[in-house]
């Protein structure tokens, strides 16, 4: 049963990091108030009264409170700190607690090709397909390596001995990367990884994610 509390997500039903937020409602079992932003293509982001909320134009944008939140992997650890004081989701433990930031500035900065990747295929956003793509393979071929080797040690998950944020933060940008041609075949290890995900309680899905039958 999701918790009442006082949560406001700014989202594009669309956007990879909207969902990374949603993915993280759902696993810790939160009510929150989802307005819809019409991003594509109308941008109503970068115009009042979101930009200020925001002045970088961008989303997820979350408000909690008096609490106003950008950037998917900032929310997370928020939602992580605040409603999760187990500290199941952020560990607490110093190894996996640095892991899951690691991991964390990964899906910021090597996994960002894969989000313009999807967005030069879906909404025509500029952006060199190719380099790109190769780009974005190159991120997901260190992940594969990362979590086949996390199997060989009985490791199920990218950091710690259970899910973390770091699960939820990387997750859309494998599952959605067939949106710009990405063949999964290529990397069981991550296939395998997806469907322990998609087996999370409280998970929700988008278009686009497989379900890895």
């Amino acid at each position: 049963m999701n918790r009442a509390v006082n949560l406001r997500l700014y989202d594009y039903e669309l956007d990879e990091n909207g969902y990374k937020v949603r993915l993280a409602l759902g696993a810790l079992g939160l009510d929150c108030e989802t307005v819809a932003v019409d991003m594509v293509p109308g941008a109503e982001q970068t115009r009042s009264p979101l930009i200020d909320l925001n002045p970088l134009g961008t989303l997820p944008i979350l408000v909690d409170g008096a609490t106003v939140l950008r950037e998917a992997e900032a929310i997370l650890a928020y939602l992580a700190r605040r409603y999760d004081p187990a500290g199941t989701w952020l560990p607490q433990e110093p190894a996996a607690f640095g892991e899951t930031l690691m991991w964390l500035a990964f899906a910021t900065r090597e996994l960002h090709a894969a989000s313009l990747a999807r967005r030069a295929a879906l909404f025509d956003h500029p952006g060199d397909g190719p380099d790109l793509e190769s780009r974005a393979r190159a991120a997901f071929r260190i992940m594969e390596d990362h979590i086949v080797l996390r199997g060989v040690s009985g490791a199920d998950w990218f950091a710690g001995t259970g899910p973390t944020i770091a699960d939820l933060a990387l997750f859309p940008a494998f599952a959605l990367s067939r949106d710009f041609g990405i063949d999964h075949e290529a990397y069981p290890g991550l296939r395998r990884w997806s469907r322990r995900v998609r087996g999370l309680p409280g998970f929700c899905t988008m278009p686009g994610i497989p379900d890895y039958h």
